[in-house]
Order: structure tokens, then C-alpha cells, then sequence
């Protein structure tokens, strides 16, 4: 690894595919090295601000795609906790609670392939509520939004408060037709623009450990550049039963230091975006997670869609022993194990 690689991202330089697959194949010896570099360019842009993020899955188990990697959609069945969309007031409910737990974003969640105008209406009028009444920014994730009538959807969003809008890539378009086969890569391209489009701020991720190469990688990497994607939750595949991918260990190869090089990977060639270390950083990282954070500047508070987390209090702990600042008004060190959504 060329130690200038900080300074020229920094000056406003970007790798190079070929520099992007060097940090992917950085030997587990030089690790420190790379993780300097990639934290000096996170400190850079974030200093020691930590972005706390809490989920809610508003409308569970009501999906109709066939996403190989997902517990709620057909094709897995998951019954566990199935329940209807989460009223206006339940939602005013758990942002509060989200506030109390020291969250800064309260990112809304429904398993569905395209949320319906009765579920945008319910969403739009929560988050009038709660921008009057509790100081968070509200991220929706409601699924493909294409076409006119998904521009009409994103505008409604907009014009009741929302922030932002969520829509992971997942992985690399090539590979994506082995993950899903009920809607393309390009359908999830076009949800971004549109939401970007409406003047909302764009969250999209990925699922790492599908079966994508590290060129794939790389140039998923590059490809969140290219669409100025403010947010890029990075996740490791938590295998569920009943999911296509779970029978085929696509995850046997990550290794805490292999998602740390990844974390690095996506940090260098988007400096300026928030970088999330997601779903899978327990099961994955391990022992190592707070090395996460040297890299990544932003995190989901307790748990996730299906999954449970280490616990608010334990991230809490991560941050503060890093000696790094939660990014929010006002934090009660003395959190609950869990937050009461």
C-alpha cells in the first residue's frame, strides 16, 4: 500500500481500479497501515463524530420479492413477528424512544416491493408528527419508487419532512440476477435518482459475503461515487434459514480482516460519504469491531431489520472507548441494553 494514498484522497484524488483491488489485497501484516490510512481520511471529513442510527421495520414479512439473501421475503417465509404497517402514532412512539436512546436518525423500514399510497400517507403524516415534536432526521426505505408514479411517491415524502430515502444496490449489477429474480439492479438505479431527483439525500448500501469478487467490489465501490450517494450502509450477510443464501456458504471467507480491508475500501474511494458499518459487524468483525470505527463514522444503534445487535450500551461503550464523539444534542451514557421500540 502507497502511504500517499491518504493525502491525494484528501486533495480530492481518486484510486484507481487498480489501487481499489491493492486494499483488497492488503496482507493481514500491513493492516495497521492501511487502517491508518483510511482513518486519516475518515478524521478528515467526520473528525470524531460518530452518526447513531435506529431502526424500525414498520411493515414486517409483507414482502413479495424473492431477494436470496432476505428473511421476509416469499421465498423465505419467515412468520417470526409478521405484523401490518405501525400507525402514525406508534412510529411518533419509537422515534421518541430512539431520541431517548441517543439516536440521530430514525431510519423507517417496509418489507415491500413498492410501498402503497395508503403506506406513504401513513409515513408522511408520522414524520409531520414527528418533526414537531422530537428533533430527528427520517430516512424512509419503502421499496422500488420507479416511474411516475414513484417520483409522485418521493415528492409526497419530501414535502412531509423525510431526509432521506433508502434503497440498497445490494452488490454489483453483473451478479444481481443470482440474487433476485423479481426485479433488476437497474429498477434499484432508477429508485436513487428519482429520490435524489425530489431533493432527498440517498442512502444505498450493500450485502457483502453474495458471492462477489473483489473487482466487483471495487467497482460497486466506484459506482456509489459515480451516483453522489450521500449514506453507504456497508453489510456482511447474516445467513437466516430458509434463504437460498444460507445454503450456500457464501460467507466462509470473512475473515474480521477482510471486512475491515472492504470498510477501508469503501472509505477511500467515497471520502466524503457516511459510511456505516451495518448489519453483520458483530458476527463478522468480532472481537476487532471497534477498529470498524476508525474507518466507518456512522452505526445502527441495538440491532436490525431481522437480526438483533450487540446492544445500544455496548456501542455506546465502542465509541467511547475509541475516544470519539457521538454526533447527536444531547446522550445519556446510561442506556438500556436495548431500545424499546
Amino acid at each position: 500500500m502507497d502511504r500517499s494514498w491518504a493525502r491525494r484522497i484528501i486533495d480530492g484524488d481518486e484510486l484507481t481500479e487498480k489501487e481499489g483491488l491493492e486494499v483488497l489485497e492488503t496482507p493481514d501484516a500491513d493492516m495497521l497501515l492501511l487502517l491508518d490510512a483510511a482513518s486519516q481520511v475518515r478524521r478528515h471529513f467526520f473528525g470524531s463524530q460518530v452518526k447513531t442510527n435506529v431502526l424500525s421495520n414498520a411493515k414486517r414479512g409483507m414482502c413479495s420479492e424473492d431477494c436470496h439473501y432476505c428473511g421476509q421475503s416469499q421465498q423465505a417465509g419467515d412468520q417470526t413477528f409478521r405484523h401490518a404497517r405501525s400507525s402514525p402514532m406508534e412510529l411518533l412512539r419509537q422515534a421518541q424512544a430512539a431520541k431517548d436512546a441517543g439516536g440521530k436518525r430514525f431510519c423507517v423500514t417496509m418489507a415491500v416491493r413498492s410501498a402503497s399510497w395508503s403506506d406513504i400517507s401513513a409515513l408522511a403524516e408520522a414524520t409531520r408528527q414527528i418533526k414537531d415534536t422530537v428533533p430527528l432526521e427520517v430516512c424512509a426505505c419503502l421499496g422500488l419508487m420507479t416511474g411516475g408514479m414513484g417520483k409522485a411517491k418521493l415528492r409526497l415524502l419530501k414535502e412531509a419532512g423525510v431526509d432521506a430515502y433508502n434503497h440498497n444496490l445490494n452488490t454489483h449489477e453483473e451478479l444481481y440476477p443470482q440474487i433476485c429474480t423479481t426485479h433488476t439492479w437497474q429498477d434499484r438505479l432508477e429508485t436513487l435518482h428519482n429520490a435524489q431527483e425530489a431533493g432527498l439525500s440517498t442512502c444505498s448500501g450493500l450485502i457483502v459475503g453474495m458471492g462477489e469478487s473483489d473487482r466487483q467490489l471495487v467497482d460497486l465501490a466506484r459506482t456509489f461515487r459515480k451516483e453522489a450517494v450521500e449514506s453507504i450502509p456497508v453489510n456482511f450477510l447474516i445467513p437466516i434459514d430458509g434463504t437460498e443464501l444460507a445454503k450456500k456458504h457464501t460467507t466462509t471467507d470473512l475473515t474480521p480482516w477482510k471486512c475491515l480491508r472492504i470498510l477501508c475500501l469503501f472509505r477511500m474511494l467515497n471520502p466524503r460519504a457516511e459510511i456505516r458499518a451495518s448489519a453483520g459487524r458483530e458476527l463478522h468483525i468480532r472481537s476487532l469491531q471497534s477498529l470498524a470505527l476508525l474507518v466507518a463514522n456512522s452505526l445502527f444503534l441495538d440491532g436490525y431489520l431481522t437480526q438483533s445487535g450487540q446492544g445500544a450500551q455496548k456501542d455506546f461503550d465502542m465509541i467511547a472507548d475509541l475516544g470519539m464523539d457521538v454526533s447527536t444534542d444531547s446522550i445519556s451514557m446510561t442506556l438500556p441494553n436495548q431500545i424499546k421500540l
